[in-house]
């Protein structure tokens, strides 16, 4: 047999000493140090259908100069009508929103991309992206 009152107490103290770990919230991408040269590596999850250089458009449009761009900005890229009336900056917190999950930030988007979760990898890619 077992005794019900050291197991509840031992299953106590493991609550507590874990509240702090349970509680804390995990740090928004955005507010995160992004490491450009890990975030270009990670780029690899983007380049089957985005580049960085300039004017160079693929299955999605160039990601040149993409931090403090207009949404649907382009040239000779056609967007989603969704993209284009989406109102969006690309700032850095709404680029990590967007990378996290694309199709519940821009419903109707024709980017068919699951995301990326991992809030650090977020904010390297997006470290990278200040870069190009």
């Amino acid at each position: 047999m077992f005794d019900r009152t050291v197991m509840f107490s031992t299953l106590a103290l493991a609550l507590v000493a874990a509240a702090p770990v349970l509680a804390a919230p995990a740090a928004p991408a955005a507010a995160l140090k992004g490491d450009a040269a890990n975030g270009g590596k990670l780029f690899a999850l983007c380049a089957a259908c985005h580049v960085t250089t300039a004017g160079v458009n693929r299955m999605g449009p160039s990601l040149h100069a993409v931090v403090g761009r207009k949404a649907g900005a382009v040239p000779g890229y056609v967007y989603s009508p969704a993209m284009k009336a989406s109102g969006i900056t690309w700032t850095e917190p709404k680029l990590a929103e967007f990378i996290e999950a694309p199709r519940a930030v821009v419903t109707g988007t024709k980017m068919y991309f699951a995301g990326v979760k991992a809030p650090q990898d977020r904010a390297d890619i997006i470290a990278y992206l200040k870069t190009q």
